[in-house]
């Protein structure tokens, strides 16, 4: 499999040393490079592009403007930002980049995000028999995927001790781990994959697994030493809950 793809930097050293990188990867096609993000907007719009390498500060119009504007349907070509700014990665995860190379990056560091770019591609274009696994599925099968810095991460039911929904995330706290998952979706998506008789929401920030409740009152939960208030929407649901344990 070829990808296609775009450089688009305004500064000439980092574009060349992209268009480069490209040129020498045997399943990449270098089919433009570009020193603004108006003309390869132009580019993308008359030519089959699969992969953008796309740096975010620019003259004209940044790289996440760009990204945005970009068709959000199955045709859209996927980017790895190029950026000597780490503060955007945030921004770069919500229009939904592949990869963030921070510069200077080195050759292997750029065949790496590529190769992601290369399974992602090859994922999509799987017989309708072999499905793409996304972060929905299996969820009766006692995993999920979740997206973690710029990747999908298995996560196993029987691993989840609870949930708790922050501003921009969700995190995912796991038995026997050091420290807990971060994704960037919200309490109520996830809350939709999985199976109610396993996890119950118990406030409007925490998601809890029922199996790890170690001990509970009826206005609170204890999964370890970890305490959980019950809000006043889901009283009656975990009241119900509450009895079969009387």
């Amino acid at each position: 499999m070829i990808l296609n793809c775009i450089a688009v930097d305004d500064e000439p050293l980092a574009l060349g040393l992209v268009s480069k990188f490209i040129e020498q990867t045997p399943f990449l096609n270098l089919a433009g490079k570009y020193a603004g993000a108006v003309d390869a907007l132009k580019a993308i719009h008359t030519q089959e592009i699969d992969l953008i390498f796309l740096d975010i500060q620019m003259h004209d119009l940044n790289g996440i403007a760009l990204a945005r504007v970009l068709d959000n349907g199955a045709g859209k070509p996927r980017i790895i930002f190029t950026t000597a700014y780490n503060q955007f990665a945030l921004e770069g995860y919500k229009v939904d980049a592949l990869d963030y190379l921070l510069k200077p990056f080195n050759y292997e560091e750029f065949l790496r995000a590529a190769q992601k770019a290369l399974h992602y591609a090859g994922l999509l274009n799987k017989p309708a028999t072999q499905p793409l696994v996304n972060e929905t599925e299996h969820a009766d099968n006692n995993y999920l995927f979740l997206k973690v810095e710029y990747q999908l991460v298995r996560i196993a039911l029987d691993d989840i001790l609870y949930i708790e929904g922050l501003k921009d995330y969700v995190k995912v706290e796991l038995k026997n781990a050091p420290k807990a998952i971060l994704s960037l979706t919200s309490l109520k998506a996830l809350e939709e994959k999985l199976p109610p008789k396993r996890f119950m929401r118990i406030h409007r920030s925490f998601i809890v697994s029922l199996d790890k409740i170690t001990s509970m009152t009826k206005n609170s939960t204890h999964i370890g030493n970890t305490r959980i208030t019950i809000g006043d929407q889901y009283r009656d649901a975990f009241a119900q809950f509450f009895a079969k344990w009387i």
